[in-house]
């Protein structure tokens, strides 16, 4: 019988993981829990013997592939897949996975959520703004910047993105206008949303030259990675122009740097909220048991992040 571990830190919600479960000890999988753990150690240790590994935030390192001699698969549920270790995946013959637009919506009305927040001056009593007929950019057009798109039509935005490995008839298609380039986005729009990942080209992208394009009153939210800011810079371009805000659901290594200086132009919160949601909760966790499954019975690697 395969064993499937499920190491979360963050646990899923009892639910997805009764849900979980249920389907994979239907199809005739053990289903091993690794909830709240303290120590890395106990990750590794608990990899030893998993046939695959559902994990979510949970660093999936070195030390953990080599350890798992069983391991054919390893399924991060959600989209971001930066804390597995891929070039030890390959090494070690293991197939790693994401659950991509899975947690697509969830992420898509967090950024509304805050942008309402922000606009509205953070509910400080004063006189804000409203987000209908602003121009609203987004950075990668993916399945949460997709969603982020519909939503914001809801609110009577004007709609932009740039991506540069989509192509611009796919975006005009989905009734957004596209842009040649990511200089062009901050130029044009009053908000821009992040949706890239951290990989070498991306870390420390949103930088003081590219958001001082940023017409006056701009605002970034960041729900993507806070590796893809420049956080020296970012401070550095607050300080100098008072009419940006920052908000971000990825708190910052500088946070208390941001809120000391830029009160009622900075917010975070204190985790990582995107996916916390009931709904996505379930929606990843039994996508990845399901992909697991597939990956077994049907050599489907379909989702396949590593080489």
């Amino acid at each position: 019988m395969k064993k499937i571990l499920i190491a979360t830190q963050k646990p899923f919600a009892a639910a997805a993981v009764k849900s979980m479960t249920s389907i994979a000890e239907g199809k005739g999988y053990e289903v091993k829990l690794l909830e709240k753990y303290a120590e890395q150690s106990e990750f590794v240790a608990a990899a030893a013997d998993a046939d695959a590994i559902i994990i979510r935030s949970d660093i999936a390192d070195k030390d953990v592939l080599a350890n798992a001699k069983n391991l054919k698969v390893i399924v991060r549920a959600g989209a971001g897949y930066d804390n597995i270790d891929l070039e030890a995946c390959t090494a070690n013959g293991v197939c790693a996975m994401n659950t991509p637009g899975q947690n697509s919506n969830a992420v898509a009305e967090l950024v509304f959520g805050m942008l309402v927040y922000a606009v509205r001056n953070f509910f400080n009593g004063k006189s804000g703004s409203e987000l209908m007929g602003k121009k609203l950019g987004i950075l990668a057009f993916g399945n949460v910047g997709r969603n982020v798109a519909r939503v914001a039509k809801g609110f009577g935005m004007e709609v932009y993105a740039y991506d540069a490995f989509c192509p611009k008839e796919a975006i005009e298609a989905a009734g957004v206008k596209a842009v040649e380039s990511q200089d062009a986005l901050f130029e044009t729009c009053d908000i821009v949303s992040l949706h890239i990942p951290a990989t070498a080209e991306t870390k420390n992208s949103i930088n003081y030259a590219l958001v001082n394009k940023m017409k006056k009153g701009g605002i970034v939210v960041n729900t993507a990675r806070k590796e893809v800011i420049n956080e020296a810079e970012l401070i550095k371009l607050m300080e100098e122009r008072e009419d940006l805000k920052y908000i971000t659901d990825i708190m910052p290594d500088a946070n208390e740097e941001f809120a000391a200086k830029f009160a009622g132009r900075y917010f975070s919160t204190p985790k990582k909220m995107g996916a916390q949601t009931a709904e996505a909760n379930n929606n990843a966790g039994i996508a990845a048991v399901n992909q697991i499954i597939d990956f077994f019975e049907n050599g489907n690697e379909k989702f396949r992040v590593n080489k």
